[in-house]
């Protein structure tokens, strides 16, 4: 049972965490023009999204080599355009979540993972997805389906995995 010292002693380290990603996440706003959004994926919303590909396409992905390698970038190129795609406010809120995800200490608080994207395994990153998807905060259970849609919608709206479920493809218009 957690005591109610650790309970605060807890709350002021996630507090703290968060505060330096925040500050860590404006420093990087500042450097784009006022009133900008960020478009797509920046490079370490790609690496976080190359990471959990694997994961969430368990058992449908190629198997090995370089057309999974592939597959996987396809797809990250695909959540890339479905986030371009989506409103501002959409946007603002995804890039918030990479550049938590991407600071190493919050990493470690929401997601529990050590490693860096590149160096977990991928075991880690499905009990990472899990913890997210049945956790009692509704904001982390959010965050997940944000992240689960992104992928499977861009892996299901290349043409490529059509086969392996039985869609032909749009009609054709007359």
């Amino acid at each position: 049972m957690l005591t109610r010292r650790q309970f605060i002693k807890a709350g002021i380290v996630g507090g703290a965490a968060l505060t330096a990603a925040g500050l860590f996440y404006s420093r990087g706003l500042k450097e784009a023009p006022a009133g900008a959004v960020p478009q797509g994926l920046t490079l370490p919303g790609r690496t976080i999204i190359a990471a959990i590909v694997p994961a969430i396409l368990a058992g449908v992905l190629p198997a090995a080599g370089e057309a999974r390698q592939k597959a996987i970038v396809q797809t990250v190129d695909g959540v890339g355009v479905a986030i371009a795609g989506l409103s501002a406010a959409a946007q603002k809120e995804l890039a918030e979540l990479f550049a938590l995800l991407g600071f190493a200490p919050a990493r470690v608080l929401l997601a529990g993972l050590w490693p860096r994207w590149e160096e977990a395994s991928a075991a880690d990153i499905a009990a990472f997805l899990q913890g997210w998807r049945t956790s009692r905060l509704g904001l982390l259970r959010s965050a997940y389906a944000a992240l689960h849609d992104l992928v499977l919608g861009a892996w299901y709206g290349m043409p490529e995995a059509w086969p392996a479920i039985g869609y032909p493809g749009p009609p054709e218009i007359l």
